[in-house]
């Protein structure tokens, strides 16, 4: 069918007016809600109003949208605009990492980071520059092949059975490792929101994230991410904008939050001279000093610290009576290590701790810092500088060349109904994409401000009840002590995690709670539009890659498959998959952008080189694509598994990864694959067209 056709005047004025009465829809829901809070209106309620606003509109879409035709389901029919496919697409790429954690990223590590972290300018660098890869690379040449799935691709280019099995299972294992993380931002959220517990959030998000994909795969999924944008960005733009506009009377932050900078530097010259700031480092020392001890005899130190704590409960039940003070001796004893590898494990983790928070300001770097050390100071001033800054080229490395091998990013350009709308929705994905990553450092900035200026100081009996609140949902997000015991609040107690930032930015800013409702349905929208796609990936890549495709190889009587019958087992799968993602984002096993960016250097290592080289080398063969596939993702995976603390005491002594290969983090182990696998590529599709001319 003609495209002009397809995308016929009419049907784009149709589109633009639905989507003008949904933002005038939105905008009149906040207006009102601004109204009731005012009127009275409890915070108990605004939370779960806002949690089930947003997914019964976006589960409206889904059932609206529900089809079972195979290329409505799959590829939305390719008849998405441009436009509109666009802010899809930027939906669908600013998950939860994204949302929530990018800007805790740079509040915590700077703009370069620590030797250890990259800067959170390193995501933004990275996954900026990977869309410009993906417009001139890879989404033009693959949408000219009318594909339904990345492994689609090596299945046409190469021909054979195990290209497309490789890529279909690295598309499962990307993808997985990224809905994990989405799934686990949806839980935090949903905790936040409703006031249940992690676990509970997780299944509430579940449920939305479901409504949205399960019945009318990318058609559903495509209108669901578009409503979802213009809440990701209401949700971002209105408090950094209000954050801006509190502070320098400007509400346009891109623009003015560098006079910031200079005050943060001057602020943060003085906490590294202030007595209390020091007393409280000393005291963290301190601390690591009896870590260090007890870790050296952790038998007979968990034994006596047990019976010391039973004792103690026995003399406040004999003598006191207290029921509040016996209540909480018993919990802090249930609460003690079970057993001696339990407690080396907890102890360890408190010194690792102790030693981040006795460094100046917490271990944090100076926000104007270019690099973590100095290039001119001591050896090891010079090896952290040196670290620090191939850390963050190694990441920003890795995220643009996995950027171009996502399966549910590509996916997304296969909807668009020809080669050149495919280019023009990169361009209008970047337009969207920037309108967010330019008020990240912005966001930055102000809040690092707003905690220098207006939290730090504080007396304990005085702070903000959100603390007490955000840190009753995750102690790991927020977390204060009186570790000096002056009765202030040092910068160096707080402990704020990365994922906390933005959500915590309106209560952080005496915003109305409105905001934060707002802000929290924003991260859910985000989490659940790339959660919905990464979903459609996997359920796709098992069932069409690799269930059918062996089947019908196997079938001898070449029975057809009918494609309803794919739709309805794609369904089923999604759900499974939904159902393991959760499970292992319950387990709370990491950060929201580690997990993340681990995702890309596998993407990245398994099926770039193959598939750049596919494209653009005729002389690219099956068995150097296999072979490269195989290497890259086999040196990833052993980089990344090799230097995990649970998985060095199973690996073999000889697999074990003692030290950092110069000085690279695990996250940013497709620094090493990535070339491991384009090298092998060129070099066994060489030597196989030397033997073929002999």
């Amino acid at each position: 069918m003609p495209e002009r056709s397809v995308l016929s005047r009419a049907y784009h004025w149709r589109l633009h007016r639905i989507l003008f009465l949904y933002v005038l829809g939105t905008a009149g829901f906040l207006l009102t809600m601004l109204w009731a809070e005012e009127r009275g209106l409890s915070r108990h309620w605004i939370g779960p109003i806002f949690l089930f606003s947003t997914v019964m509109v976006y589960a409206a879409i889904g059932v609206y949208s529900r089809t079972s035709d195979a290329e409505e389901y799959f590829v939305a029919g390719r008849r998405i605009p441009p436009f509109y496919n666009g802010m899809a697409a930027a939906a669908d790429w600013m998950s939860a990492a994204s949302f929530i954690s990018l800007s805790g990223a740079l509040y915590l590590q700077g703009f370069s980071g620590t030797g250890t972290q990259p800067g959170g300018l390193a995501y933004v660098l990275g996954w900026t520059g990977g869309f410009c890869l993906v417009g001139m690379l890879i989404a033009p040449y693959l949408r000219a092949m009318n594909l339904y799935t990345v492994p689609d691709f090596f299945q046409a280019r190469y021909g054979g059975r195990w290209p497309r099995i490789i890529a279909a299972l690295a598309a499962i294992t990307c993808s997985f490792t990224y809905v994990v993380a989405q799934i686990y931002g949806v839980g935090l959220i949903a905790a936040r929101l409703t006031g249940v517990q992690f676990e509970i959030g997780i299944m509430l998000g579940l449920g939305g994230v479901l409504l949205c994909s399960f019945l009318g795969g990318m058609r559903a999924i495509t209108w669901t991410q578009v409503a979802q944008y213009v809440v990701i960005l209401l949700a971002f733009m209105l408090p950094v904008s209000w954050l801006a506009y509190k502070q320098l009377g400007n509400p346009w932050a891109q623009l003015a939050y560098s006079q910031q900078l200079g005050k943060i530097g001057a602020m943060e010259q003085q906490l590294l001279s202030s007595e209390a700031e020091q007393s409280v480092l000393e005291a963290y020392r301190t601390r690591a000093q009896v870590l260090q001890a007890k870790l050296r005899d952790v038998p007979n130190v968990l034994a006596a610290e047990r019976q010391a704590l039973s004792e103690h409960i026995r003399e406040l039940r004999t003598s006191s009576g207290n029921i509040g003070a016996i209540m909480a001796a018993s919990r802090e004893l249930a609460a003690m290590p079970k057993d001696e590898a339990a407690a080396r494990e907890l102890w360890s983790r408190e010194l690792h701790e102790a030693y981040e928070r006795a460094k100046p300001l917490g271990g944090m770097p100076l926000q104007s810092q270019p690099f973590a050390g100095d290039p001119d100071g001591s050896p090891a001033e010079q090896q952290a500088y040196e670290e620090s800054r191939r850390n963050f080229l190694a990441l920003m490395f890795c995220l643009m060349v996995g950027t171009a091998g996502l399966p549910h990013l590509l996916t997304r350009y296969f909807t668009v109904p020809s080669v050149s709308a495919a280019r023009t929705s990169v361009a209008w994905s970047l337009f969207f994409i920037g309108l967010l990553y330019l008020g990240a450092p912005a966001l930055a900035v102000l809040v690092k401000y707003e905690v220098m200026s207006n939290l730090v100081g504080t007396h304990f009996d005085a702070l903000p009840n959100w603390i007490a609140q955000w840190s009753r949902v995750d102690a790991s997000l927020l977390s204060v002590e009186d570790i000096n015991g002056d009765g202030i609040l040092q910068f160096a107690e707080i402990r704020m995690g990365a994922d906390l930032i933005m959500l915590a930015t309106p209560e952080l800013g005496g915003m109305p709670y409105v905001l934060s409702g707002l802000v929290a349905a924003g991260g859910l929208a985000a989490a659940l539009s790339t959660a919905d796609g990464l979903l459609l990936t996997i359920s796709n890549a098992l069932v069409r890659d690799l269930y059918f495709q062996e089947r019908q190889r196997l079938d001898t009587r070449k029975r057809r498959i009918s494609p309803e019958q794919r739709v309805i087992l794609s369904k089923f799968a999604l759900l499974l998959v939904a159902l393991s993602a959760a499970f292992v984002a319950a387990r709370r096993s990491s950060d929201i952008l580690p997990m993340v960016s681990a995702s890309f250097s596998l993407a990245g290592s398994a099926l770039v080189p193959a598939m750049v080289l596919g494209i653009f080398w005729r002389g690219t063969t099956r068995r150097g694509a296999v072979a490269g596939m195989l290497l890259g993702l086999a040196v990833t995976l052993y980089y990344m598994a090799s230097h995990v603390p649970g998985l060095q005491g199973v690996l073999p002594s000889i697999l074990r990864g003692e030290a950092l290969w110069w000085g690279i983090q695990p996250i940013s182990a497709g620094v090493f694959g990535v070339p491991v696998g384009l090298a092998t590529t060129l070099l066994v599709s060489w030597w196989e067209q030397r033997r073929a001319r002999a």
